[in-house]
């Protein structure tokens, strides 16, 4: 089945529904269950479906809905951000396939010197793809910078640095700190620890940042000193984590890094801290975790981030000299078992 052909009839009979029950899920509408509406928008994005309102969309950005070539993209990382450079690959593998377009990832070797970029850059064949994108944590700002001068189309998945000429698009961690802490705060509590790495990359900055600026909007200006944020002990902050909350009392943490989660609450359960009757824990989780389903958390678009910057890719291909733009994307709080009000006597 040829894709430009693909209607309404055909998703339709595959999934044994109405062709008015299709019509209402792609146009949002209620009247159907979220599985049956989640089932006709994956087969139409397999089949490559795109209702009225999309072509226009499409058509007004100067992006063709049925591409007559296929395009070879490139998505730059490291190791150390292979966990969530999964959920970027899938969101970006998601909409180039309805374009018929493809995207690989490509390695940044370890210990890779500014010297030898232009060698490694050449070998890997980065000329020779139709653009690429570049995912954060990037080994420092000089790896980075160099990324950003090479002669082909980018976007640059982080926050971008001042006097960046490339479009950027990220999840919104400022805004996800304001809800962790504003959520924590209607529940009562005023003593918040934060705990992350703050040093590094600008999103561990801009965490540590947006935690400090709702609390002073709360009236609560954060004295550094007793908030975990410095990891240059190797690898001994949960410790020093521990020796703070003692010393400090909260009766809440925000957790800024996916990765340092789990060692926070093994770090309590040592200590025998009752979550969250003794103490409520908002963890930046990459994504709903098996281990800890109940976590209380802001939802990071990350794998939305990939799909969203697959359309500003091509977007830029159609428009190489409009101005460059900075998307972010925003995800909703969920909160779940591991927030609640604070222990009684801080009510006294």
């Amino acid at each position: 089945m040829k894709r430009r052909r693909v209607t309404l009839t055909h998703l339709a009979e595959e999934l044994g529904l109405t062709i008015q029950t299709v019509s209402k899920a792609l146009r949002g509408l209620p009247g159907m269950s979220e599985q049956t509406r989640s089932d006709v928008i994956k087969l139409a994005m397999a089949k490559g479906y795109l209702t009225k309102d999309q072509k226009l969309a499409l058509r007004y950005e100067n992006i063709a809905p049925y591409p007559v070539e296929q395009r070879r993209f490139l998505l730059v990382q490291n190791e150390r951000s292979l966990n969530f450079n999964r959920l970027l690959l899938q969101g970006l593998h998601e909409r180039f396939m309805e374009f018929g377009h493809t995207v690989e990832p490509l390695l940044l070797p370890p210990g890779l010197k500014p010297s030898e970029f232009g060698e490694w850059a050449e070998a890997s064949g980065i000329g020779y793809a139709e653009g690429l994108f570049i995912a954060p944590r990037m080994g420092g700002d000089a790896m980075e910078r160099k990324l950003l001068e090479l002669p082909v189309p980018r976007i640059l998945l982080n926050y971008p640095p001042p006097e960046a000429k490339v479009d950027s698009v990220i999840w919104d961690v400022y805004e996800a700190m304001h809800q962790s802490v504003r959520h924590l705060l209607r529940l009562g509590h005023k003593r918040i620890m934060y705990v992350g790495d703050a040093s590094g990359q600008r999103g561990f900055a801009l965490r540590l940042h947006a935690f400090a600026e709702a609390m002073s909007e709360a009236g609560s200006p954060v004295n550094a000193k007793d908030h975990c944020t410095a990891r240059d002990d190797g690898g001994r902050w949960p410790d020093e984590f521990g020796r703070l909350y003692e010393a400090t009392a909260p009766t809440a943490i925000v957790c800024g890094l996916d990765e340092e989660a789990d060692a926070l609450f093994d770090k309590l359960a040592e200590m025998k801290v009752d979550i969250p009757g003794r103490c409520s824990i908002v963890a930046f989780l990459n994504e709903p975790s098996a281990k800890r389903p109940a976590c209380s958390r802001p939802q990071l678009l990350i794998r939305e981030t990939g799909y969203r910057a697959a359309d500003r890719m091509l977007w830029r291909l159609a428009n190489p000299h409009m101005p460059y733009e900075h998307i972010r994307l925003r995800g909703e709080f969920v909160a779940g078992e591991t927030t609640g009000a604070p222990p009684a006597e801080f009510y006294c």
